[in-house]
């Protein structure tokens, strides 16, 4: 059952209102809502653990407003991260290797001693 104006039944239905859930979530995440809580516990005024908590409930584009936009540099959220994370590791491969064929060019008995025997 659901009263006229398209509201929960009984009690809670707010008897036209006119607030459906649809606009209130339209409304917090264009301004956003921030909740911080702290947990702190304690035994003989020593604490063994604290516990911060942080829940920010906004739009992207309200989020990027606000400075936050951690999930683009997160390689496991962002294909853009994961391939410069990949770029830069494939740059430092590049560059070892080079390095070790150069000692080889230089040297060439003390590169194969050392393929033999890794560094400690």
């Amino acid at each position: 059952m659901s009263s006229p104006a398209g509201g929960l039944p009984g009690p809670y239905g707010g008897g036209g209102s006119g607030a459906n859930l649809a606009d209130i979530l339209e409304r917090v995440l264009d301004k956003g809502v921030v909740i911080a809580g702290d947990i702190k516990i304690n035994l003989l005024d020593i604490e063994l653990l604290t516990i911060k908590l942080r829940l920010i409930v906004a739009s992207v584009d309200k989020a990027k407003e606000m400075g936050i936009d951690w999930w683009e540099q997160d390689p496991a959220l962002s294909s853009g991260a994961r391939h410069k994370e990949l770029s830069q590791e494939n740059a430092e491969l590049r560059r070892r290797l080079e390095e070790l064929e150069s000692q080889a060019a230089l040297d060439p008995a003390a590169a194969e001693k050392e393929t033999r025997e890794p560094r400690k």
